[in-house]
């Protein structure tokens, strides 16, 4: 089965971390060669790992799949006034777009 959604979305999130290959394994506990095959749709990652790829880069499974174009944003840990300050700079950055 070949899903490039999944790849260049891993790659993409890596990259955007300043990732390596080789960095991003080591965290999943897989080698670099597993890490190329899931960015080049060679294989996909099993359901652990993906859970692991999301924890990682603070997405969710349905963004690495590609049922959903939205990422998240981890706000655990955060009380429900910061979380409200977060939501009124997404909105706030929303209507700016150009």
């Amino acid at each position: 089965m070949y899903m490039p959604q999944i790849g260049e979305r891993i790659r993409f999130l890596r990259t955007r971390q300043n990732l390596s290959q080789s960095a991003l394994a080591e965290k999943l506990s897989v080698s670099k060669s597993v890490v190329s095959s899931y960015e080049t749709g060679v294989h996909l990652p099993p359901y652990d790992v993906l859970l692991r790829i999301a924890a990682i880069f603070g997405v969710s499974t349905d963004y690495l799949l590609g049922a959903s174009s939205g990422r998240t944003i981890n706000v655990d840990g955060l009380t429900d006034t910061q979380i409200h300050a977060i939501a009124l700079i997404v909105n706030e950055l929303k209507e700016k777009q150009i």
